[in-house]
């Protein structure tokens, strides 16, 4: 199971919101490649990086930051945020990222998870799943789709998703811990590779969502603004998580 630390670029700076609400922000850093350097030198194998300018209107903003970033570390990348059409996807495959996260067109045109499936292959496919009040939400969490995440989560096991990140959104950017009972629920019924993200805050945090997980399905943890706000030791984090391997 791995620790992913969490980018999320808005106007080409490194952010957290709080609980998606784009007018209560932090920014954390102007150059967020240098981030990239310093959680590679933790152990980190994997960086969650989201465009949150593309994922609330597919503007491309951060397209010269996102570049820089992938250009300064070899760590592999999984990108999200406005990645809704082919054209964007296959950009950011020659760039050079590694994993393509898909969370607004999985709900409005499943016909594009079909179509990345076959273009770069199911382990390179995630679905980002964020809920609020048990309802997912779309276009940057601003959206209200009505629709309950496990009624998302049946069609994308239909259609052959194998991994998916679940955000709690209520708990995001709140350092209040993770929503339990919803990645109980997930990693008991469903066959996905789970990635948890929101609310995660510390090692105790971490130490009861691996006592929950089941067959090993729980692939990684997302942390962010715990890591930033100095309330986490990523390197720490990393560590533990390899001598429990």
């Amino acid at each position: 199971m791995k620790i992913i630390p969490a980018i999320d670029l808005l106007d080409n700076q490194a952010v957290r919101l709080f609980k998606g609400d784009f007018s209560q922000k932090t920014v954390y850093s102007d150059s967020p490649w240098d981030l990239v350097k310093a959680f590679e030198k933790t152990g980190a194998e994997l960086i969650h990086l989201v465009d949150l300018n593309g994922a609330r209107s597919a503007a491309e903003v951060n397209k010269d930051t996102i570049r820089k970033m992938r250009e300064s570390s070899s760590l592999r990348i999984q990108l999200g945020g406005g990645i809704r059409d082919m054209d964007k996807l296959k950009y950011y495959r020659d760039l050079g990222i590694d994993r393509f996260i898909i969370g607004t067109t999985a709900v409005t045109h499943p016909g594009f998870v079909d179509e990345a499936l076959h273009e770069v292959g199911q382990e390179r496919v995630v679905i980002a799943v964020d809920a609020y009040n048990g309802n997912v939400r779309i276009s940057g969490w601003e959206e209200d789709t009505k629709l309950h995440y496990e009624t998302l989560l049946k069609r994308l096991e239909n259609q052959g998703i194998t991994e998916i990140v679940f955000t709690d959104i209520s708990q995001d950017g709140t350092l209040s811990g993770p929503n339990l009972d919803s990645y109980r629920t997930i990693l008991e019924n469903y066959k996905f590779n789970l990635i948890a993200s929101g609310g995660i805050a510390s090692m105790k945090d971490i130490m009861n969502l691996i006592a929950i997980r089941s067959n090993n399905k729980l692939f990684g943890i997302i942390t962010g603004k715990a890591i930033y706000e100095g309330k986490l030791d990523l390197k720490e984090a990393i560590s533990s998580m390899k001598k429990q391997a």
